[in-house]
Protein backbone atom coordinates (compact mmCIF):
# COMPACT_ATOMS: atom_id res chain seq x y z
CA UNK A 1 0.00 0.00 0.00
CA UNK A 2 3.01 2.33 0.85
CA UNK A 3 4.16 1.86 -2.30
CA UNK A 4 1.27 2.61 -3.98
CA UNK A 5 0.62 5.88 -2.33
CA UNK A 6 4.68 7.15 -2.91
CA UNK A 7 4.59 10.21 -5.57
CA UNK A 8 6.95 8.94 -8.85
CA UNK A 9 10.16 10.68 -8.89
CA UNK A 10 10.39 13.64 -11.29
CA UNK A 11 12.42 12.63 -14.68
CA UNK A 12 15.44 14.74 -16.82
CA UNK A 13 12.62 15.19 -19.36
CA UNK A 14 9.87 16.70 -17.15
CA UNK A 15 12.58 18.85 -15.83
CA UNK A 16 13.36 19.90 -19.67
CA UNK A 17 9.38 20.16 -20.31
CA UNK A 18 9.15 22.25 -17.32
CA UNK A 19 11.87 24.58 -18.47
CA UNK A 20 10.66 24.88 -22.05
CA UNK A 21 7.21 25.93 -20.87
CA UNK A 22 9.17 29.11 -19.07
CA UNK A 23 10.58 30.29 -22.83
CA UNK A 24 14.14 29.03 -22.15
CA UNK A 25 15.38 27.90 -24.98
CA UNK A 26 18.96 27.80 -25.14
CA UNK A 27 19.43 31.54 -25.68
CA UNK A 28 18.62 33.01 -21.99
CA UNK A 29 21.39 34.04 -19.44
CA UNK A 30 20.06 32.35 -15.70
CA UNK A 31 20.45 32.96 -12.23
CA UNK A 32 18.55 29.93 -10.19
CA UNK A 33 17.36 29.01 -7.13
CA UNK A 34 16.92 25.59 -6.24
CA UNK A 35 15.60 23.62 -3.41
CA UNK A 36 15.61 20.02 -4.46
CA UNK A 37 13.90 18.82 -1.79
CA UNK A 38 10.69 20.95 -3.60
CA UNK A 39 10.49 18.39 -6.43
CA UNK A 40 10.30 15.27 -4.24
CA UNK A 41 12.11 13.00 -5.46
CA UNK A 42 14.19 13.79 -8.78
CA UNK A 43 15.52 11.36 -10.60
CA UNK A 44 20.02 12.52 -10.64
CA UNK A 45 19.55 15.48 -8.16
CA UNK A 46 21.40 18.01 -8.10
CA UNK A 47 23.50 16.85 -11.75
CA UNK A 48 20.16 16.66 -13.09
CA UNK A 49 19.29 19.93 -12.63
CA UNK A 50 22.59 21.46 -13.73
CA UNK A 51 22.79 19.64 -16.58
CA UNK A 52 19.00 20.39 -17.98
CA UNK A 53 19.55 24.57 -17.46
CA UNK A 54 22.79 24.02 -19.24
CA UNK A 55 21.52 23.02 -22.10
CA UNK A 56 18.35 25.51 -21.81
CA UNK A 57 20.36 28.35 -20.82
CA UNK A 58 23.56 30.10 -22.69
CA UNK A 59 24.76 31.02 -18.81
CA UNK A 60 23.92 29.49 -15.84
CA UNK A 61 24.53 31.37 -12.54
CA UNK A 62 23.98 30.67 -8.88
CA UNK A 63 25.08 32.29 -5.36
CA UNK A 64 27.58 29.93 -4.29
CA UNK A 65 28.30 31.95 -0.47
CA UNK A 66 30.50 30.55 1.80
CA UNK A 67 29.15 31.87 5.36
CA UNK A 68 31.67 30.55 6.99
CA UNK A 69 34.44 33.01 6.16
CA UNK A 70 33.49 36.35 7.04
CA UNK A 71 34.16 38.92 10.25
CA UNK A 72 32.36 40.89 12.11
CA UNK A 73 35.60 42.45 12.93
CA UNK A 74 39.19 43.22 11.22
CA UNK A 75 40.76 41.80 14.13
CA UNK A 76 38.55 38.82 14.03
CA UNK A 77 40.40 35.67 13.89
CA UNK A 78 39.61 32.95 11.40
CA UNK A 79 40.64 29.58 10.10
CA UNK A 80 38.87 30.00 6.91
CA UNK A 81 40.32 30.02 3.69
CA UNK A 82 38.78 30.42 0.27
CA UNK A 83 39.58 29.10 -3.01
CA UNK A 84 37.86 27.96 -6.24
CA UNK A 85 36.70 24.91 -4.93
CA UNK A 86 35.48 25.80 -1.32
CA UNK A 87 32.87 24.10 -0.52
CA UNK A 88 29.07 26.21 -0.49
CA UNK A 89 27.06 27.35 2.02
CA UNK A 90 24.47 24.35 3.18
CA UNK A 91 21.68 26.77 3.35
CA UNK A 92 22.56 27.81 -0.28
CA UNK A 93 21.98 24.39 -1.72
CA UNK A 94 23.00 21.51 -3.80
CA UNK A 95 22.96 23.04 -7.14
CA UNK A 96 25.57 25.68 -6.56
CA UNK A 97 27.52 23.26 -4.71
CA UNK A 98 27.36 20.94 -7.98
CA UNK A 99 28.10 23.66 -10.55
CA UNK A 100 31.37 24.68 -8.23
CA UNK A 101 32.31 20.46 -8.46
CA UNK A 102 32.59 21.10 -12.43
CA UNK A 103 35.83 22.65 -13.31
CA UNK A 104 34.49 24.50 -16.41
CA UNK A 105 32.27 26.61 -13.93
CA UNK A 106 34.17 29.77 -12.98
CA UNK A 107 33.57 31.31 -9.97
CA UNK A 108 34.13 34.73 -8.96
CA UNK A 109 36.84 36.32 -5.71
CA UNK A 110 34.77 37.09 -2.85
CA UNK A 111 35.32 34.84 -0.11
CA UNK A 112 31.81 35.06 1.67
CA UNK A 113 29.61 36.02 -1.56
CA UNK A 114 30.91 34.85 -4.18
CA UNK A 115 28.85 33.71 -7.66
CA UNK A 116 29.68 30.46 -9.79
CA UNK A 117 28.65 30.70 -13.08
CA UNK A 118 29.28 28.24 -16.20
CA UNK A 119 28.31 29.10 -19.99
CA UNK A 120 28.91 31.45 -22.71
CA UNK A 121 29.08 34.80 -20.21
CA UNK A 122 30.33 33.51 -17.21
CA UNK A 123 33.29 35.19 -16.97
CA UNK A 124 32.05 38.73 -17.65
CA UNK A 125 29.65 37.54 -15.09
CA UNK A 126 31.64 36.19 -12.34
CA UNK A 127 34.38 39.44 -13.18
CA UNK A 128 32.39 42.31 -12.67
CA UNK A 129 32.03 41.80 -8.45
CA UNK A 130 34.01 44.07 -6.61
CA UNK A 131 34.61 44.23 -2.54
CA UNK A 132 32.04 47.42 -2.57
CA UNK A 133 29.81 45.77 -4.66
CA UNK A 134 29.31 41.89 -4.62
CA UNK A 135 26.06 41.88 -5.89
CA UNK A 136 27.66 43.43 -9.19
CA UNK A 137 27.33 39.86 -11.02
CA UNK A 138 23.67 40.74 -10.98
CA UNK A 139 24.68 44.08 -12.75
CA UNK A 140 26.11 42.02 -15.20
CA UNK A 141 22.85 39.82 -15.61
CA UNK A 142 20.58 43.32 -15.73
CA UNK A 143 22.93 44.32 -19.06
CA UNK A 144 22.57 40.97 -20.58
CA UNK A 145 18.86 40.98 -19.80
CA UNK A 146 19.39 37.62 -18.09
CA UNK A 147 16.79 35.97 -15.85
CA UNK A 148 16.04 34.98 -12.25
CA UNK A 149 14.53 31.24 -11.99
CA UNK A 150 13.22 30.19 -8.75
CA UNK A 151 13.13 26.44 -8.26
CA UNK A 152 10.81 25.64 -5.57
CA UNK A 153 12.13 28.55 -2.95
CA UNK A 154 10.55 31.76 -1.93
CA UNK A 155 10.99 35.09 -3.14
CA UNK A 156 13.78 35.23 0.00
CA UNK A 157 16.33 33.30 -2.03
CA UNK A 158 16.03 35.93 -4.45
CA UNK A 159 19.20 37.66 -4.76
CA UNK A 160 18.56 39.68 -7.35
CA UNK A 161 16.81 41.87 -5.57
CA UNK A 162 19.95 43.12 -3.39
CA UNK A 163 21.24 44.67 -6.33
CA UNK A 164 18.01 46.51 -6.94
CA UNK A 165 18.80 47.59 -3.20
CA UNK A 166 22.81 48.92 -3.98
CA UNK A 167 21.19 51.12 -6.57
CA UNK A 168 18.41 52.39 -4.93
CA UNK A 169 21.01 53.36 -2.37
CA UNK A 170 20.40 51.68 1.02
CA UNK A 171 22.80 51.77 3.38
CA UNK A 172 25.60 48.83 3.24
CA UNK A 173 26.95 47.24 6.31
CA UNK A 174 30.76 46.76 6.67
CA UNK A 175 31.97 43.03 7.00
CA UNK A 176 35.27 41.62 6.70
CA UNK A 177 36.88 38.96 5.03
CA UNK A 178 40.05 37.24 4.38
CA UNK A 179 41.84 37.85 0.98
CA UNK A 180 45.45 37.82 -0.48
CA UNK A 181 46.54 37.30 3.00
CA UNK A 182 45.30 40.16 4.39
CA UNK A 183 41.53 41.06 6.06
CA UNK A 184 40.10 43.69 4.46
CA UNK A 185 36.78 45.41 4.25
CA UNK A 186 33.73 44.60 2.25
CA UNK A 187 29.98 45.87 1.87
CA UNK A 188 27.32 43.86 3.12
CA UNK A 189 23.52 43.90 2.77
CA UNK A 190 20.67 43.73 5.23
CA UNK A 191 18.91 40.46 5.25
CA UNK A 192 16.44 38.82 2.49
CA UNK A 193 13.18 37.54 5.32
CA UNK A 194 11.01 40.06 3.86
CA UNK A 195 11.77 40.05 0.44
CA UNK A 196 8.21 38.85 -0.57
CA UNK A 197 6.67 42.87 -0.23
CA UNK A 198 8.33 43.35 -3.50
CA UNK A 199 6.27 40.08 -5.27
CA UNK A 200 3.05 41.76 -5.81
CA UNK A 201 5.20 44.54 -7.55
CA UNK A 202 6.78 41.74 -10.39
CA UNK A 203 3.89 39.37 -10.41
CA UNK A 204 2.93 40.95 -13.78
CA UNK A 205 6.30 39.39 -15.57
CA UNK A 206 6.13 36.31 -14.20
CA UNK A 207 6.27 32.97 -16.00
CA UNK A 208 5.76 30.08 -14.09
CA UNK A 209 5.30 26.22 -14.25
CA UNK A 210 5.32 23.18 -12.04
CA UNK A 211 7.42 20.33 -12.47
CA UNK A 212 6.64 17.79 -9.95
CA UNK A 213 6.34 19.64 -5.83
CA UNK A 214 8.24 22.34 -7.28
CA UNK A 215 6.61 25.77 -8.66
CA UNK A 216 8.80 26.73 -11.44
CA UNK A 217 8.72 30.97 -11.57
CA UNK A 218 10.89 33.23 -13.90
CA UNK A 219 11.49 36.46 -13.78
CA UNK A 220 13.51 39.23 -15.97
CA UNK A 221 16.06 40.30 -13.71
CA UNK A 222 16.09 44.16 -15.50
CA UNK A 223 12.18 43.95 -13.48
CA UNK A 224 13.35 42.88 -10.53
CA UNK A 225 16.08 45.52 -9.85
CA UNK A 226 14.22 48.07 -11.41
CA UNK A 227 10.89 47.59 -9.04
CA UNK A 228 13.28 47.47 -6.31
CA UNK A 229 14.61 50.55 -6.62
CA UNK A 230 11.06 51.97 -7.41
CA UNK A 231 9.34 50.53 -3.82
CA UNK A 232 12.33 51.61 -1.90
CA UNK A 233 11.78 55.28 -3.34
CA UNK A 234 8.26 55.08 -2.19
CA UNK A 235 8.98 53.62 1.29
CA UNK A 236 12.96 52.88 1.93
CA UNK A 237 12.29 50.72 5.07
CA UNK A 238 9.46 48.08 2.79
CA UNK A 239 11.99 45.12 2.43
CA UNK A 240 13.89 45.40 6.09
CA UNK A 241 12.62 42.51 8.68
CA UNK A 242 11.03 43.01 12.04
CA UNK A 243 13.51 40.81 13.81
CA UNK A 244 15.36 42.63 16.65
CA UNK A 245 18.38 40.49 16.56
CA UNK A 246 18.64 40.55 12.65
CA UNK A 247 21.43 43.03 11.19
CA UNK A 248 18.32 44.90 9.14
CA UNK A 249 17.58 47.01 12.64
CA UNK A 250 21.57 48.50 11.85
CA UNK A 251 20.57 48.95 8.56
CA UNK A 252 17.42 50.78 9.72
CA UNK A 253 18.93 52.62 12.09
CA UNK A 254 20.93 54.13 9.17
CA UNK A 255 18.24 54.80 7.24
CA UNK A 256 16.70 56.61 9.73
CA UNK A 257 19.71 58.63 10.30
CA UNK A 258 20.99 59.55 6.59
CA UNK A 259 18.35 58.03 4.45
CA UNK A 260 18.56 56.68 0.37
CA UNK A 261 21.64 57.95 -1.62
CA UNK A 262 21.21 56.23 -5.12
CA UNK A 263 24.30 54.33 -6.60
CA UNK A 264 25.24 54.62 -10.54
CA UNK A 265 24.88 51.11 -12.01
CA UNK A 266 27.83 50.01 -13.82
CA UNK A 267 27.48 48.94 -17.17
CA UNK A 268 29.29 45.94 -18.51
CA UNK A 269 32.76 46.52 -20.61
CA UNK A 270 33.29 44.85 -23.72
Amino acid sequence: MLNLLRRSAVTPAELDEGLAALGLDGSQHVIVHASLKAFGTLDGGAPAVVDALAARSATVVAPAFTYNTLLSRPTSVTHARFSRTSRVSRDIGRVPQELVDRPEAQRSFHPTLSFIALGQEAGRITQAQTLQSPYQPIGALYDLDGYALLMGVDFGSNTSVHYGEHLAGMPLLTRYVPLGGQVVPTAFPNCSADFDQLAPEVHLGLRSAQVGGATLRLYRVRRLVDATVRLLAQDPESLLCSYRSCRCQEVRALVRQQGLTPRRHVGLVG
